[in-house]
């Protein structure tokens, strides 16, 4: 993809730093590196659903809250014959940050070095650490040449900066990126609060969309190879015919209150679960699965309150029916369990979407532009692929932490009774066995004893 640097991405790199005494000048709007000039010129709310605020319902800081943006224009750059030089410190979500570039590079040749760094991280109380999601941009004349990368760090005490090694060659940073001798980095940070019991919102709106073009794909991608996977073991268990048959056997004959109760399950509980499997630290697309969680799950409970919550998640297509619902602080299985599980193993996954943000942001001309409709189709996207992600896990936890474990034990149970069965069998066999020998042994010794002669002595 062009742009993005992976190479040495998300390095640390420990040191005090000297203030480089450059200009640094903030407060300027960071331009969309990746869009085109419509979006670069603003691109208005499309207020849809879910997706455009970041209200949440424990009162913390929203996400907006926790972003911000920093422009450092450093002039004379040719003149510059220092190891390191640090911008002004800036503030976002609380903290205190500044960057940090080697123009000769940090432990590497021919490469322009370039870090985050917590500014006043000797002067934080112990223990502290915080996640931030961050994305550094080294401007090009030519906007759409802009390098830039995103990464996902928890900044603590060891781990205060964290950046690029190799950012860029400085054979190329002559090429359109310094201009009048200045060069120009720009960066946003979002600083993340975790929340450990449910999908969180992470991203500010705007940046959460630069994001998604970029992105999204990777987030299709580990949302599709979820879903593929437990259907994959629920088809496992419908293929195997004697073991489907036993658990139908099973099932049907639960009463209608046991499976009522195995049929539903605590909100926080699985969704911790959610959070500890697709949260994983130094994933870029952490945030974006997580955000794309986070309103699949809102878009599920507007659709139990209200058949309108359906309307805007897809275009064209229709929307599956349900596979849960959510009521109070609890999920439930919609339907029969048995036909749930057919539906999930069987029922195809929506096509995925060949208008992909990787095909409008390769350049200025791929495409279609990048607009108000191509903007909330991603978004739909990114709704649809957490809300059936959501399902799908809801139905594969409930299933394999309650209904399975039920099974297993009806199952160990019945096999004990059996086993139990076949000892008493086998003891009232042996018992049998005993009394036939020793019926047959008493039998012996009685002809034994009446047919020896008996002979008396006379005197």
């Amino acid at each position: 993809m062009a742009g993005i640097s992976n190479e040495e991405s998300g390095v640390g790199r420990s040191m005090e730093g000297i203030s480089s005494g450059q200009r640094c000048l903030s407060g300027e709007a960071l331009a969309e590196w990746r869009s085109s000039e419509q979006v670069e010129n603003g691109t208005p709310s499309t207020s849809p659903p879910y997706w455009d605020s970041d209200d949440d319902d424990d009162g913390g800081p929203k996400p907006s809250e926790l972003y911000g943006k920093y422009t450092w224009k450093i002039e004379k750059f040719s003149q510059i014959n220092k190891r390191e030089l640090r911008s002004n410190a800036f503030e976002v979500g609380g903290y205190k940050w500044y960057i940090l570039i080697y123009p000769q590079g940090c432990d590497v040749c021919n490469h322009l070095s370039l870090f985050l760094c917590v500014a006043n991280h000797d002067k934080l109380l112990p223990g502290w650490s915080h996640f931030a999601q961050f994305t550094i941009a080294v401007v090009n004349k030519d906007p759409k040449k802009s390098k830039y990368s995103d990464t996902l760090h928890r900044f603590w005490k060891k781990e205060h900066d964290w950046g690029w090694k190799k950012f860029m060659e400085l054979s190329k940073v002559l090429d359109g990126f310094i201009d009048a001798d200045t060069l120009i980095i720009k960066a946003q940070v979002q600083v993340i609060r975790e929340k450990a019991d449910r999908p969180f919102r992470c991203l500010d709106c705007q940046y959460r969309r630069e994001l998604v073009r970029v992105y999204l794909t990777n987030v299709e991608q580990i949302c599709r190879r979820f879903v593929e996977e437990r259907r994959s073991k629920l088809g496992k268990l419908i293929e195997d015919k004697a073991r489907w048959t036993s658990f139908r056997s099973f099932w049907l004959g639960i009463e209608q209150n046991a499976r009522r109760r195995m049929s539903r399950e605590k909100m926080d509980a699985v969704l911790k679960v959610v959070v500890k499997h697709f949260f994983i630290e130094k994933e870029v697309t952490s945030t974006l699965v997580m955000d794309s969680l986070y309103s699949g799950l809102k878009a599920l409970e507007g659709q139990t309150k209200s058949k309108k919550g359906r309307v805007k998640l897809l275009e064209a297509e229709e929307m599956p029916a349900p596979i849960v619902r959510v009521e109070k602080d609890a999920f439930v299985l919609v339907d029969d369990v048995l036909l749930l599980l057919e539906r999930a193993a069987m029922e195809p996954l929506p096509p995925k979407d060949e208008k992909g943000p990787q095909n409008r942001t390769k350049d200025g001309n791929s495409g279609e532009d990048f607009n108000k409709d191509s903007i909330e189709r991603d978004e739909r996207r990114l709704t649809e692929l957490g809300r059936r992600t959501v399902e799908i896990f809801v139905l594969a936890h409930i299933f394999s932490n309650k209904i399975e474990v039920a099974y297993h034990e009806s199952v160990a149970l019945k096999r004990q009774e059996e086993l139990i069965r076949e000892e008493e069998a086998a003891w009232q066999a042996e018992s049998e066995q005993k009394a036939k020998r020793g019926a047959t042994e008493k039998e012996k010794k009685s002809k034994k004893k009446t047919g020896i002669p008996c002979f008396f002595s006379t005197g």
